[in-house]
């Protein structure tokens, strides 16, 4: 681990995945598109499909067609950033997601939290679209007491709060129960004799948490991408609230 400034800044074995993930997906998406055809194919062909995908299920399915293409840059680039820093949990000789620590998620959720405040902020101005986020209509006069300080603390601090916990608590799980699965293969296969067909059954488990662990990967990028867009959407009708 080194750092400069009086370690304000650490360059640690995370940051370092981290920023080998962003090279990676950067490079991905300039070799993609480095000359792009009408009629896709290779690489070319595969990230488009990925990006239809987000613009098509994610961003169109919940914003309609000219408010998901508006914002479809923002969630894109969540969706791919989330992959790209969940897939170094399965890759061998990295072995962790940079996701299983708060800050990247942290980094990800502000943006969707700053991007559906400008949104509604854009449509209504931002007093009205606070009022319109936290107010209920038609309520008994004494009710806003209670109702508004919920409406407030759930719109905009839960919400960024719960995208982070939610991605961050599930890589980590997911890399805590990887590393004791191979723990234990290790363990059974060259410290424990007489229980190597231990190892045997540790090491299809642990193969087949891998595979179910990819699933993960990709399930996390869709929900974090589809509840950033569900938050926009409802910064844009914020008055139907």
């Amino acid at each position: 681990m080194t750092g400069f400034a009086g370690d304000a800044f650490v360059l640690d074995r995370l940051m370092i995945v981290r920023l080998l993930m962003t090279v990676v997906l950067l490079g991905l998406f300039m070799y993609a598109m480095r000359n792009p055809r009408l009629v896709p194919r290779g690489v070319q062909n595969v990230v488009e499909m990925f990006l239809d995908f987000v613009r098509i299920h994610i961003s169109e399915e919940i914003l309609g067609k000219e408010q998901g293409r508006r914002f479809l840059p923002i969630i894109a680039t969540i969706f791919f950033s989330v992959v790209a820093m969940n897939l170094p949990a399965i890759i061998p000789g990295l072995n962790i997601s940079p996701n299983a620590r708060i800050g990247f998620p942290l980094v990800l959720a502000l943006l969707g939290y700053v991007t559906f405040i400008y949104a509604g902020s854009k449509r209504y101005g931002f007093a009205k679209f606070v009022k319109a986020s936290v107010v209920i209509p038609n309520l008994p006069p004494a009710l806003h007491l209670l109702v508004v300080p919920i409406e407030l603390v759930s719109t905009f601090i839960l919400r960024p709060a719960t995208l982070t916990i939610r991605l961050m608590a599930n890589m980590l799980a997911g890399h805590l129960i990887l590393v004791l699965l191979f723990s234990a293969t290790n363990f059974f296969f060259w410290q424990f004799n007489g229980w190597s067909l231990m190892a045997v059954g540790t090491s299809l488990v642990s193969v087949a948490f891998t595979l179910f662990e990819l699933l993960v990967i990709f399930l996390q990028a869709y929900i974090f991408a589809l509840l950033v867009a569900v938050y926009i959407d409802l910064a844009l009708h914020a008055e139907s609230h």
